[in-house]
């Protein structure tokens, strides 16, 4: 289509802004966790209600965790999940 803008060539524009690059990192971080989060579970074969037993919580807890706009993961909750998931976890600052 003639005069459209094509989201790659909009997005790298806008990550020349270092604000929005800052912001867009960030939200990257967490959507990424979440999605991890949920392809792991549904590899295993769990339902969401299957992983909160594991995890001693709730069903909509778990919902919570596969939430690209959950930006309240704890550490101690990423280790029980690891667990839960026969996973390891890793965090790096790089």
């Amino acid at each position: 289509m003639k005069g459209t803008v094509k989201f790659r060539d909009y997005l790298k524009k806008k990550l020349e802004d270092p604000e929005f690059k800052k912001a867009f990192d960030e939200e990257e971080i967490y959507a990424s966790l979440a999605i991890q989060i949920a392809k792991i579970r549904q590899e295993k074969n769990l339902t969401q209600e299957d992983l909160a037993k594991e995890l001693h919580t709730t069903q909509q807890t778990v919902s919570r965790l596969e939430d690209i706009h959950n930006t309240s993961y704890s550490l101690r909750t990423l280790i029980k999940l690891a667990r839960a998931l026969d996973k390891k976890l890793e965090v790096q600052l790089v």
